[in-house]
């Protein structure tokens, strides 16, 4: 006999106390590293999905107007126009294989998520993957994305902006695929990457905030919140941001107020990130209040006034701002945290909006129940599977396949496709590899800042190690209940 997740077995129930469901909070900040604020004397902020958060509705118009220039720039065909933006068909952190034309989830480990891998806008089934690699569900070391995320033959999406590029990648190659068109990969690619581009850098998305900032931009109101107890309990504040000074300052307006620029020390516009951090050639150019370029040689970098490129180590050279004295708060994980953490000591702060959603999900009885069953499926595998007389090997059988069931279930509870951006079945993705390894706290928002005291210290959980915990038993919600070892459930088959 095999107890399903809807059997009416009342120890299941037992195994989630009253108001576990609740015990998540998505408003809060979670610590990988510990950290005390009243340590902290500078903040610094990313502006786009940081200062800024962004409706979705944006994604939608990038991706009507990169399909466009696919087909009146770049001559591809016109049906691809039939195709509009699928909200919720990807999510950030996977990878695409090129030369493969697969979009997919990798894990921490550099395996495959089976039943995550995308050619087009269609599932490739898991023996294909399977073949594809050789033989195997592992991605070698040299094939994976290098340090900001672009490998030789793999890419690795990050940014929330990239949400309708991959949807406009796989829409293409599912055009293609259906009406038997044979395509080049790497050229389709860079074309698809090139009209992406080109829809941020000539200034086509920023008019579109422009034009309608209540409709695009969100929180503005909890923004000006959070800067303005900052500069009140005495920290210095600047911002260094890619995005051009006349959409900055507009949006700064329409949240902060006008007078945006008191609150900050300095202000740094098209800062060419990543590189700002590692390349030491650019110098600062000044701007004045119209944003028009000055020529003057940068010795010093003025309170409220507005720069431009730059690099990090004049920066440092002129401030002193240097080590975990400094908190700064980016969206990118390659881009905004990667090289300030692991190059120069700073602390940092990844704001990962997709934290609220996934969270009120994790909350859910479904969720939580189905994550129980799992585990203690999991448990009884493991202890029963010296038993190999025939009756028991078809009962771990059983047993194999409905935990896959209930992990396949457990996945569509956040995305049809991908699943989770923190975690595979099982293990934690490769986004959430990098997001350990270059944040030292991570939240959904700017906001949740005004959840904690200036002073606070942000202590990580003990997270045990394998041979810390004992044998099967998972940590769930907070880490102060984990599944027992049922040892009335070792009758069941």
């Amino acid at each position: 006999m095999v107890i399903s997740l809807t059997s009416p077995f009342p120890f299941l129930l037992d195994l989630l106390p009253p108001g576990v469901c609740n015990l998540l909070n998505p408003a809060a900040i979670y610590a990988n590293n510990e950290i005390s604020l009243g340590d902290v004397e500078i903040y610094g902020f990313d502006y786009d999905y940081t200062l800024a958060q962004y409706s979705n509705l944006l994604h939608s118009m990038i991706f009507n107007t990169a399909r466009d220039i696919l087909i009146e720039q770049f001559k591809y065909p016109e049906g691809l126009g039939k195709y509009d933006y699928i909200p919720g068909f990807a999510i950030r952190g996977l990878h695409y294989d090129v030369q493969k034309s697969l979009l997919m989830k990798i894990d921490a480990f550099h395996y495959v998520q089976l039943g995550t891998a995308y050619r087009g806008l269609k599932p490739v089934p898991d023996e294909e993957v399977i073949e594809l690699y050789g033989g195997t569900q592992h991605i070698p070391l040299y094939q994976m994305s290098d340090f900001y995320g672009k490998g030789p033959s793999l890419k690795q999406f990050m940014d929330i902006f990239s949400l309708p590029e991959m949807t406009l990648l796989s829409s293409v190659i599912d055009y293609f695929i259906t009406h038997g068109i044979e395509f080049d990969q790497v050229h389709l690619y860079k074309d698809i990457s090139d009209a992406i581009r080109d829809v941020h850098v000539k200034g086509v998305m920023y008019k579109w905030i422009e034009k309608d900032m209540e409709q695009y931009i969100l929180h503005g109101d909890e923004i000006y919140a959070v800067l303005n107890r900052l500069v009140n309990h005495k920290k210095k504040l600047f911002l260094i941001t890619n995005s051009p000074f006349s959409f900055v300052d507009k949006g700064m307006k329409h949240m902060v107020g006008k007078n945006w620029r008191d609150l900050f020390d300095m202000v740094i516009v098209q800062a060419d990130k990543p590189n700002f951090f590692t390349d030491r050639r650019k110098p600062f150019r000044k701007l004045d209040d119209k944003g028009s370029l000055q020529w003057d040689k940068i010795n010093q970098l003025e309170k409220g006034k507005i720069y431009k490129e730059g690099n990090l180590f004049d920066f440092l050279r002129l401030t002193g701002w240097r080590g975990s004295k400094v908190l700064y708060f980016g969206d990118h994980l390659y881009s905004d945290l990667a090289d300030l953490m692991l190059r120069h000591g700073w602390r940092t702060g990844a704001i990962v909006p997709e934290l609220e959603t996934e969270i009120r999900i994790i909350n859910t009885e479904q969720y939580m129940h189905s994550l129980t069953w799992q585990q203690a499926l999991t448990g009884l595998l493991e202890r029963m599977q010296m038993y190999q007389d025939a009756e028991s090997k078809q009962v771990l059988l059983e047993w194999m396949k409905e935990r896959q069931e209930i992990r396949s279930l457990t996945k569509n509870l956040f995305n049809p496709q991908f699943g989770s951006i923190f975690r595979t079945f099982h293990n934690p993705t490769y986004f959430s590899r990098r997001l350990v390894r270059f944040s030292d706290i991570y939240m959904a928002s700017i906001s949740c800042l005004l959840n904690y005291d200036v002073n606070f210290t942000f202590y990580p959980r003990r997270t045990p190690l394998q041979h810390e915990a004992p044998l099967w038993m998972d940590q769930l919600c907070t880490g102060c209940m984990k599944t027992p070892f049922l040892e009335e459930m070792v009758h069941i088959r």
